[in-house]
Formats: structure tokens, sequence, C-alpha cells
């Protein structure tokens, strides 16, 4: 896979395009992520211990996994990801634009 848990992306698509966020979790079988301030829904939700409170509550959706790039840190820009070997045989993301090992 292209994106992981815990990688920074940028949403290149939609109403949130251009912001920024961390990946929350990945879902591979409906090529879909949760990313962290992108795609913010409202959930109605009941109140159904004492201590919970109920209301309207903001949390994110999934969102397709292309709809997103992941962000390089060295050029600090949204970049493709493709794949290389090192001298070890790990394989490892690289960054297209400036050949830097993504994490």
């Amino acid at each position: 896979m292209k994106i992981k848990k815990n990688d920074t992306v940028v949403c290149c698509a939609g109403k949130d395009r251009g912001k920024k966020g961390k990946v929350l979790s990945v879902f591979p079988a409906e090529n879909r992520a949760i990313v962290e301030g992108v795609n913010l829904i409202k959930k109605h939700t009941r109140k159904t211990r004492d201590d919970q409170q109920g209301g309207i509550v903001q949390r994110e959706a999934p969102i397709n996994l292309s709809k997103m790039m992941l962000f390089c840190a060295k050029c600090n820009k949204p970049a493709r990801v493709g794949f290389s070997f090192l001298k070890d045989g790990t394989k490892v993301r690289i960054c297209k634009r400036c050949s830097e090992v993504i994490g």
C-alpha cells in the first residue's frame, strides 16, 4: 500500500482540498482511510450511559485513497509514491519528485 497508518497526507480533491492530516486508520478492502481533520461529518448520538453526553458530535468519515497524496517532508509538497529496494533488500517507499525515502 502506498498510504499507511500515521502517514501525513494531503487531500487533493473534494470539499477538503488542500487540507493536511495524519492517517488514523486504513481500510485496504474498501480502498479508504480515515484522516484527522478531513471529511468531517456530524453524527447525532443518544445518551446511552449516565456519564456520556448526547447531542451532535463531529467526527471523521472514511475518504477514498485516490483523493489523497502522501506529503513529502523534504519537498514540503504532496508527492507521488514509488517503490525501491535498499542495498540490504528491504522494499521502501520513495518520493517521485526528490527520490527521498518516505517513512
